[in-house]
């Protein structure tokens, strides 16, 4: 007989930043990147953002990879379905651990939070939202949907108070225009507070769009 069993061990969790953290910070950014992407590549997005009163903290998943074959380009992935809650208890923790790491240098009381997930990244930052209750301002989620594994309305004190906004590429490959209308249906049904922005592009980072909605909060 086969039997599973699991022991807890340390690992080195790596994450990116830009800017400065200082008495001057007045938003902290928390980015999470998408299936196959590195932390070091993705936070390259979100240079139009960087200035003295911002500051932005890039993860990184913990299981990496070759994309093709045995070498050349690296990715890496939250999460696969193989030990599924295994690997979600462990990033969710990780993720928990660099958000109080950010917080000891700085007082988040007066400092806006902003979290973004694009991709796999939306639902590895919404379980961690869920299970952590971290107070933040406003939750951007990029070309995907929320998880249905989460509790929202038991949980529904901690999301009413959370602005998300969903971007949805009207080109992006892995959402089609019926997938959309359930996912606006499911949302409605767990009374989550959301507004969707489209823009014109596929499954990508606009940073016209960015920028614009930056300018809004």
């Amino acid at each position: 007989m086969i039997n599973s069993k699991n022991i807890t061990v340390k690992k080195s969790a790596r994450y990116f930043t830009l800017g400065n953290l200082s008495e001057k910070t007045k938003t902290v950014w928390f980015v999470f990147h998408g299936y196959g992407q590195l932390a070091n590549e993705f936070i390259d997005e979100f240079k139009t953002l960087e200035n003295d009163s911002t500051f932005i903290v890039a993860p990184e998943a913990l299981n990496k990879f070759y994309l093709r074959g045995f070498t050349g380009k690296i990715g890496a992935t939250w999460m696969t379905k193989e030990d599924r809650e295994n690997e979600i208890h462990d990033y969710v923790q990780m993720i928990n651990e660099i958000f109080t790491t950010i917080e000891q240098e700085v007082d988040f009381k007066n400092i806006k939070i902003n979290i973004l997930g694009f991709s796999q990244g939306s639902h590895t930052v919404v379980r961690w939202l869920d299970k952590y209750h971290n107070k933040i301002n406003n939750l951007l989620l990029w070309g995907t949907s929320f998880p249905r594994d989460c509790e929202y309305k038991k949980n529904s004190n901690y999301w009413k108070n959370i602005k998300t906004k969903i971007m949805i590429g009207t080109e992006d490959r892995f959402i089609s225009k019926e997938m959309f209308e359930k996912e606006k249906v499911y949302l409605q049904t767990q009374n989550l507070n959301f507004k969707i922005y489209n823009f014109s592009g596929g499954h990508i980072i606009d940073k016209k769009l960015l920028s614009q909605i930056s300018n809004e909060m």
